[in-house]
């Protein structure tokens, strides 16, 4: 068996496992399994999957308000390629407008407990409605993604929703999701090509310098390397 053999084999058992979850989970969880997703490559990855293979999956994304316009683009295309449905959850507007009011539109910038309260706002509270009523979570959660979720498993059990998480692409690598969404020709972020490894809100991400951590590009201000915005920490 030759070296590319073997990496070919490896991805197609990874696809293939990856699959067969998603359908168990979709008959076990019937009508109350949701994955969320914010257009970035793995997520791309699990769309195509759900999608293609017409699984009773929902998917739905959180919308900030403040994304890239790359990041729209993608989701155009992703409905225009399947034509399914994506449920967009927003922020609540009194909060949202409160908040902006009282600290300015980049307060963000400004303090950690601010930028918590701004990603509450606009993320973790939609995402508890996006969730509500739903038994099971998918998420695209890799573990080489931060030293946070190196210890996760497959399935955990989120506290804070009350609900069983999976993460599919767990112990996927970032090669083997870019190679799966080029060999499957899923629209995916180019923001992607420009560094980009981990995208969220447009004042919030940059590009990552060759050497530096997954997350450095979130919040870059931020000193901690464990920074999440709250919708993983339960």
């Amino acid at each position: 068996m030759s070296e590319e053999l073997a990496k070919q084999l490896n991805t197609e058992f990874k696809e293939s496992e990856t699959l067969d979850t998603l359908k168990a989970l979709a008959e076990r969880f019937a009508g109350k399994v949701v994955f969320t997703t914010s257009f970035g490559i793995e997520d791309q990855v699990i769309t195509d999957l759900i999608f293609k293979n017409n699984i009773d999956i929902k998917v739905v994304t959180l919308d900030t308000g403040r994304l890239f316009e790359e990041t729209y683009k993608v989701y155009a295309r992703t409905i225009e390629k399947y034509n399914k449905q994506i449920i967009p959850f927003y922020p609540q507007h009194e909060p949202l407008e409160q908040f902006v009011a009282e600290n300015g539109p980049n307060s963000f910038y400004v303090s950690v407990d601010n930028r918590k309260m701004c990603c509450h706002i606009r993320k973790v509270e939609p995402l508890g409605r996006a969730l509500k009523g739903m038994e099971c979570w998918i998420t695209g959660l890799r573990a080489s993604q931060s030293q946070n979720r190196e210890g996760l498993e497959f399935f955990n059990w989120d506290g804070g929703f009350k609900l069983t998480k999976y993460n599919p692409l767990l112990h996927w690598e970032l090669e083997d999701c870019k190679k799966y969404v080029l060999d499957n020709h899923v629209p995916y972020n180019v923001l992607h090509d420009r560094g980009f490894v981990s995208i969220g809100c447009a004042p919030c991400t940059r590009a990552i310098q060759p050497g530096e951590d997954f997350r450095a590009g979130r919040w870059w201000w931020e000193s901690n390397s464990k920074k999440e915005c709250g919708l993983h920490q339960h």
